[in-house]
């Protein structure tokens, strides 16, 4: 062989190696995938440590927050009600070995079907409650044959479910409830493995397979077109008549035809009178701003259009169609079924129109749902939660828990301004406070806001949590859980930093489902392991936004599985054990004198206190507020 083809060869040799094995050669460490994950996001303030300085996201001495590892490898990310919004790019992840399990449920993330396709040796999957829309390709999970947990449910992915979910080998677990998705559900080629299913609320069509008989009809509610045993409607039943499905449409709609009939009527007779008495007052027009049709006639839109432009904060477009009411006319009227219901006018009066005449901006999606900033056309900003998992109770009971929120008076206690009723989601309208949430101040804010938390203002927002958690629990003392939400995420800092809690005393009004555990309270210990809660769980919480402030760490105990962030309650238990309190506090402040520092050291002991594992050793809240009195700057 000559030189010539000798190089050649070798050439073609290293060409070939090149094109046929390039993970070998292009493989890049783990931390560069999730910074590019993290760059697609447009909002992910709690990702505080996910940072480019070299570092890895399995150091022992700083696991980035909701990172999961085993053996120095990624295993999980967790970034379940993180706050995190925009379009995830999940293919960045691609080149993460060793990853089983991603969790970005309860966020505010749009676009289509994230593409878990190319994590081929993915496990689980969970995706729910997230604006995700559009169509999924039939053949869409073809390369997941590992998958064994797919959680979909509360989006809005639309068109079938693909052929593809039925033939995972391994799948375990599937959620599609709350979607949108249409036409027959697809055949399960092992249905034995499958041991929870739920498809409830979306519009599918046609005869539920046999081979998912074992399961009963609540995996298959709301689905007007299916039939079968489970729902005991017969798919063999007579074809309908000519014009039957037109007559059952027009038999649904009757009502509305009423009620447009008696308005039409309604309007001649008015428009009748008009011209009766023109004559008198032929320069003039009656007028019907208040009261009168426009009063009758009140047009309700949907709540909310959860469509967005773009990955880029998702905008709502608020405007009601055909709604000739403006702002003022709205805001006089008393409130009718489905209009917005006033409990406190200190900010002013305004109706639902109002807010549907504004841009929205998503603020975030909890467990219980979502919050949106709407600014008002007279320049007001109010925050509106949408709450999904309450409608078990009467609108004349919800009415009457939500006045007597309105009614609470203390300085440390944010009261709803107004509420929107339907039975299947409740809005709750309250003011907007600027600075945010101590989450946001303490660990995502890196402004003037976050450089003027010092000890000074540190203690003052803990003092304005005791005092508000001790003002709700002697206001709701009959309540297993005065306020129930006690979290960083719940306290409001105001322009002063006086504290402001939210999201309390919600305990008698969520129905009893695995949602109401996303209550904080829920993470007490008491509550993980024996199902059960007391004042004291509430307790626990105002323990762990105590170490929060005064150690400047992520609590773990803010995660649903606890891995990722600083276990605070254990660290500090340790520290205070070896009697080195001094190592825990936030270096921020741990430089503001020795006096300050033995008030730090002080308070340290009384979040201690209140996050023993025991509701028996725990100190209760009296204690705790008399405590934290004593503490000084």
């Amino acid at each position: 062989m000559s030189v010539v083809c000798r190089r050649r060869y070798h050439c073609l040799l290293f060409l070939s190696l090149f094109l046929f094995f390039p993970p070998c050669l292009s493989q890049q460490p783990p931390s560069i995938a999730l910074l590019h994950f993290k760059n697609s996001l447009s909002k992910c303030d709690s990702l505080t440590n996910w940072k480019d300085d070299g570092s890895h996201p399995c150091d022992p001495n700083n696991v980035w927050i909701g990172i999961i590892c085993s053996d120095g490898q990624i295993n999980s990310i967790n970034l379940a009600g993180m706050e995190l919004q925009g379009q995830p790019d999940i293919g960045a992840l691609e080149s993460i070995d060793g990853l089983k399990a991603i969790s970005l449920e309860n966020n505010a993330l749009v676009g289509p079907m994230p593409e878990i396709n190319r994590l081929r040796f993915l496990k689980a999957f969970y995706g729910g409650s997230n604006w995700f829309s559009g169509v999924i390709p039939s053949d869409f999970f073809q390369t997941l044959g590992s998958l064994k947990k797919l959680w979909l449910q509360r989006n809005n992915f639309s068109g079938q479910i693909p052929i593809s979910v039925g033939e995972l080998p391994n799948l375990k677990e599937l959620h599609l409830e709350y979607n949108e998705f249409s036409g027959p559900i697809p055949a399960f080629s092992d249905p034995d493995i499958l041991t929870t299913i739920d498809l409830s609320n979306n519009r599918l069509q046609g005869e539920i397979p046999k081979s998912l008989k074992n399961f009963d009809a609540k995996a298959f509610d709301n689905n007007a077109d299916l039939c079968g045993g489970q729902l005991s409607r017969d798919c063999n039943a007579p074809p309908n008549q000519p014009g039957l499905e037109d007559s059952t449409e027009t038999k649904s709609s009757t009502p509305w035809i009423i009620m447009v009939v008696v308005l039409a009527l309604l309007i001649l007779i008015i428009f009748a009178r008009v011209n009766q008495v023109h004559e008198d007052y032929q320069n003039t027009r009656p007028n019907l701003g208040k009261g009168g049709i426009n009063e009758a006639v009140v047009n309700i839109p949907p709540v909310i259009n959860r469509s967005t432009s773009s990955g880029k904060k998702p905008q709502t477009n608020m405007e009601p169609p055909n709604n000739n009411n403006n702002s003022s006319g709205a805001s006089s009227m008393k409130p009718a079924a489905g209009d917005l219901v006033m409990v406190n006018e200190e900010r002013g009066i305004f109706g639902l129109s109002d807010l549907m005449k504004a841009a929205a901006e998503v603020l975030g999606n909890g467990g219980l749902g979502s919050a949106y900033k709407a600014v008002m056309q007279n320049g007001v900003s109010v925050v509106v939660k949408r709450v999904r998992e309450m409608n078990q109770m009467t609108r004349e009971v919800f009415d009457t828990e939500m006045k007597k929120l309105a009614r609470l008076k203390h300085q440390n206690i944010l009261t709803p301004l107004a509420y929107h009723f339907r039975k299947e989601e409740k809005l709750m309208v309250s003011e907007y406070v600027p600075k945010g949430s101590l989450l946001y101040v303490l660990h995502g804010d890196r402004g003037i806001s976050h450089a003027e938390l010092n000890w000074a203002n540190r203690l003052k927002i803990i003092k304005g949590v005791a005092r508000g958690t001790g003002f709700l629990h002697s206001e709701f003392s009959s309540y297993p859980l005065p306020h129930g939400n006690l979290k960083s995420s719940n306290v409001l800092i105001g322009s002063d930093f006086e504290p402001l809690l939210s999201d309390y005393a919600f305990h008698p009004m969520v129905n009893e489902t695995p949602t109401a555990q996303c209550m904080f309270a829920f993470k007490s210990p008491e509550a993980m392991l024996y199902q059960k809660i007391s004042p004291k769980s509430d307790v626990y919480c105002l323990g762990i936004i105590i170490l929060e402030i005064v150690t400047g760490k992520y609590p773990s105990q803010y995660f649903n599985n606890q891995k990722g962030g600083t276990d605070v309650v254990q660290w500090v238990r340790s520290a205070l054990a070896e009697k080195r309190e001094k190592s825990l506090i936030d270096p921020e402040i741990s430089s503001e004198g020795e006096a300050s520092v033995a008030q730090m050291e002080k308070l340290l002991r009384v979040g201690g206190a209140c996050t023993a594992d025991e509701p028996d050793e725990r100190i209760d809240l009296t204690e705790a507020i008399r405590r934290i009195e004593k503490i000084s700057v």
